[in-house]
């Protein structure tokens, strides 16, 4: 459930989630990042060196006091970040500890600090929230789905790139449940024509209406 007033001493999960104007979420990183689906733009934030981006992706990263990581983003960073140590991001990712969303109770986790959820997701998430005060979940977009799709998060944050793929794995793929979001911050732009937009749920799915009825 996301957190409220009368719950301060809840943690809350955060998504964060770079996305291009149609949606699309996938590998923005690199182009193995992830293939899957013959995707052909593996890499498409790359031309985008966004001030704006860079910043705040720094400042949430020192917020986090753990990672949830879906198993291809974990395997991504696992590979990486502990080569990187001499980092400020390495630093804080190589300590905290990280949870890796799978159902594969063989999955290697060779990454230090590292332990598997995903037996019952929103339990999960309720531990998480009473262990930790800021969990941030990066990239990982079919976790994210699944987080979106039962609001269990608290916190979404969409970093919006002005390019447009027409395919790909999106934020909200076709079919994803009727919900409603509420915007929790005035949105920011960057050099680069990225724009940060920050969510949290909210309650009902969405209703209908006629345009000018109450004139």
């Amino acid at each position: 459930m996301p957190v409220t007033p009368e719950d301060p001493g809840t943690g809350r999960i955060v998504i964060d989630l770079f996305t291009t104007l149609d949606g699309v979420a996938q590998a923005p990183g690199g182009p193995e990042e992830d293939p899957s689906g013959g995707f052909r733009f593996g890499g498409w934030q790359a031309p985008y060196p966004d001030d704006m981006a860079g910043r705040t992706v720094i400042a949430g990263i020192r917020e986090l006091d753990a990672l949830l990581l879906g198993r291809r983003t974990y395997d991504i960073f696992a590979d990486y970040w502990p080569l990187h140590d001499d980092s400020e991001i390495g630093r804080i990712l190589n300590a905290a500890p990280k949870y890796v969303a799978s159902r594969d109770p063989w999955i290697p986790l060779a990454w230090n600090g590292s332990t598997r959820v995903g037996e019952d997701l929103a339990a999960e998430m309720r531990n998480l929230r009473e262990r930790h005060r800021e969990v941030h979940v990066i990239g990982s977009v079919d976790l994210a789905h699944t987080l979106v799709a039962e609001q269990l998060f608290d916190e979404l944050r969409l970093w919006v790139y002005p390019v447009v793929l027409g395919e790909g794995k999106q934020v909200f793929p076709h079919g994803a449940a009727p919900s409603k979001l509420r915007l929790v911050g005035p949105p920011e732009s960057g050099s680069e024509g990225a724009v940060l937009l920050r969510y949290a749920p909210a309650p009902g799915t969405p209703e209908t209406g006629v345009m000018g009825a109450g004139d």
